[in-house]
């Protein structure tokens, strides 16, 4: 029992560090363009160097 005092704090202290990471990665603009990286790959580069 006197486990849970040390636990629930530091549970709500990583739970708040997470909600806080998510929060800056929405105002940052992590989840603008989903379909772009992805889609990046299946395209061939004209402008690569061609070796011989």
């Amino acid at each position: 029992m006197d486990a849970l005092l040390y636990l629930i704090p530091i549970a709500l202290l990583l739970g708040g560090g997470g909600l806080i990471a998510f929060l800056w990665s929405l105002k940052s603009g992590q989840f603008e363009d989903m379909e772009g990286e992805a889609n990046r790959i299946l395209f061939d580069d004209d402008d690569a160097p061609k070796s011989d």
